[in-house]
């Protein structure tokens, strides 16, 4: 009897489990009580307009509505796709999304791959990873450049008994998450020095606690500076950033930088500076066809942004704004055609404005006797000045 009821009892639960048809083969008159106990799932809200009204509405918001991967919450790429955010809104005629992703890797890695992403913020040295480690069919043709931004520096910061690049031998340090600069620029300073380390791959801001404990020996950064993990830091006796010398190794990409006390004067003494290098960073678009909507969208996100700039250049927007050229190039990479073209206008029309104002000054002498007769004064003493030597 025990047997009997056991049996029951498992089956009833076989029942309890399966599906419906199931439920019937292993006991009639079970699939309805499966049913009633079976878990009620959530049904999915309906995705799409359900009148004309709302199809009008969602058709509007989308239609200029653009996204910017712009990096970690830490680093500087993020702040600066927030500007962009901020300076090119113009409701339903343009909107930019800035979107917190993985940095500098990452950032090409999404613009190509991830859905609604036509714009990101990289450095100029990741053009090498697409082309020789992931190996991606004609990268320079579908991932193009609008205009060069800032520098990012490169900050290694360590532990009080690390003196040298050769002290880090063998001890961990931290390269930030997996996808960002420092993860590949400061794998690249790494290599190219010959310090084989234990490398982490984790946020910096947690790799920092971890220093103040002993655990780690150091952090690389690789950011504009100054930035905020370093500058809202407490400094700990005896950590301090190392320098990096730039040379050979470095000329592909990299140029001379230094770190000062105006940028971290909480970490670094008056008056002493802390010599490294740093990468151009740069505002990348994916070239999509000129027929589709993608394309149209890049295309008015490059007439906002030439047609913005100086109001980027102006507070509240980040500082660095006011450094950049528009008709900047970047080394290794292919500028997006549209944003060519206004380089070229804006050349053209720069030159033309020269020549007007050269032929105006010209007429100005001519009809000016005054200015005739101050010019040939101006002459004559240059011309004795000349017979004295």
């Amino acid at each position: 009897m025990y047997r009997i009821a056991t049996t029951l009892g498992y089956l009833a639960c076989l029942a309890m489990t399966a599906t419906p048809a199931a439920a019937q083969l292993l006991w009639p008159g079970t699939a309805e009580v499966a049913q009633a106990n079976a878990p009620r799932r959530a049904q999915p809200i309906p995705n799409k307009p359900v009148n004309e009204e709302e199809a009008a509405k969602a058709a509007r918001i989308n239609n200029w509505t653009i996204g910017v991967a712009g990096g970690l919450l830490e680093g500087t790429f993020v702040r600066y796709a927030a500007d962009l955010g901020k300076a090119l809104d113009d409701g339903d005629n343009m909107r930019v999304l800035p979107i917190v992703s993985y940095g500098a890797v990452g950032n090409v890695s999404d613009l190509i791959y991830l859905k609604g992403i036509d714009i990101a913020i990289t450095y100029s040295d990741v053009l090498d990873h697409f082309k020789n480690v992931e190996r991606i069919p004609g990268i320079e043709r579908r991932v193009n450049y609008i205009i060069p931004m800032f520098q990012g520096e490169v900050h290694v910061y360590v532990r009080e008994e690390i003196k040298s690049f050769q002290d880090l031998v063998g001890k961990k340090v931290n390269f930030n998450t997996v996808g960002s600069a420092a993860n590949y620029t400061g794998g690249i300073v790494f290599d190219r020095l010959g310090i084989k380390v234990e490398r982490l791959f984790q946020n910096n801001s947690v790799a920092l606690e971890q220093m103040r404990k002993g655990e780690i020996a150091g952090i690389v950064h690789v950011v504009g500076k100054p930035n905020d993990l370093f500058s809202k830091f407490k400094p700990e006796p005896g950590f301090h950033f190392l320098p990096v010398e730039f040379g050979a190794k470095f000329e592909d990409y990299y140029v001379p930088a230094e770190l000062t006390a105006a940028d971290y004067p909480n970490l670094i003494a008056q008056g002493e500076t802390v010599q490294t290098i740093s990468v151009p960073a740069l505002l990348a678009v994916y070239n999509w066809n000129k027929d589709t909507d993608r394309y149209r969208r890049c295309v008015r996100f490059v007439e906002y942004l030439f047609d913005r700039f100086d109001k980027l250049r102006d507070k509240p927007y980040q500082p660095g704004w006011k450094d950049m050229n528009l008709a900047g190039t970047i080394p290794g990479w292919t500028r997006f055609p549209p944003a060519q073209a206004l380089v070229a206008k804006a050349a053209a029309q720069a030159s033309a404005e020269a020549n007007l104002t050269r032929a105006q000054g010209q007429r100005a002498v001519v009809d000016n006797k005054v200015e005739q007769e101050r010019l040939f004064k101006q002459f004559l003493d240059w011309s004795k000045q000349q017979k004295k030597q």
